[in-house]
């Protein structure tokens, strides 16, 4: 259960109340404050009125499309961007890829565990209480982008520069999946001589790196697109 005040808001966006409702169920028992609604015009209503901390939303939303939706809540201007999660019965690597390229921090194929989708949304919002002014830390795996400096279990890790700001994008972007396109662009500067294999060869070093200390898993690959970073308890 969260602390008092702490709660986070998570709307979920879905025409197929039967299969909402264990799932806003669920959530709710983790201590989550869930609001579900089934007309896409509504959720960008609602979005509009009183931002939530995450978006749960099905690709085939009737109202607003899906697309609509995501536009509305990427436009949404508060302290702490909205999360986002498409649920959909498509599951062909396309249908993933475009979903992500579309703006959504994650995508969950329909039907969904759970307790999995539980946890990926815990992923996504867990950022914004387990950061610190000096950087993010997820598992006793700790940055410090002051000092440049990686901890893991209390021993420091041995990261180079590229190394270091792939890691540190990564962690400040918990659960979301970057395409190789958007991390030469945020972690290289789109510099014109790094190409995106460069990507897969420092995200193989930082592996290694990290698997060691039992911290190797934290970096995924999503099929057919890039990499995220979860904690190691998801």
């Amino acid at each position: 259960m969260l602390a008092a005040g702490l709660q986070k808001q998570i709307l979920i966006v879905d025409r197929d109340v039967a299969t909402v409702e264990p799932l806003r169920q669920k959530l709710s028992e983790t201590g989550f404050v869930v609001r579900a609604i089934t007309d896409g015009a509504a959720a960008v209503t609602a979005v509009k009125e009183r931002p939530p901390h995450l978006v749960v939303l099905d690709w085939n939303t009737p109202g607003y499309g899906a697309l609509e939706v995501i536009q509305c809540v990427r436009d949404t201007r508060v302290p702490q961007a909205v999360r986002l999660i498409i649920l959909s019965a498509l599951s062909a690597e396309h249908d993933i890829v475009r979903g992500l390229e579309s703006g959504a921090d994650d995508y969950i194929a329909k039907p969904y565990s759970l307790r999995e989708t539980v946890a990926r949304i815990s992923v996504l919002l867990r950022a914004h209480t387990q950061r610190r002014e000096s950087g993010p830390s997820f598992d006793n795996l700790m940055l410090d982008s002051t000092t440049h400096r990686v901890t893991a279990q209390g021993t420091a890790l041995n990261l180079r520069g590229a190394e270091f700001r792939l890691l540190e994008f990564l962690m400040t972007h918990p659960g979301r999946a970057f395409n190789r396109s958007q991390l030469v662009s945020q972690v290289w500067g789109g510099d014109g001589d790094v190409d995106e294999r460069t990507v897969d060869v420092n995200v193989q070093r930082l592996r290694k790196i990290l698997e060691q200390p039992g911290y190797g898993a934290c970096i995924q690959t999503v099929r057919g697109f890039g990499y995220r970073f979860v904690g190691l308890s998801n």
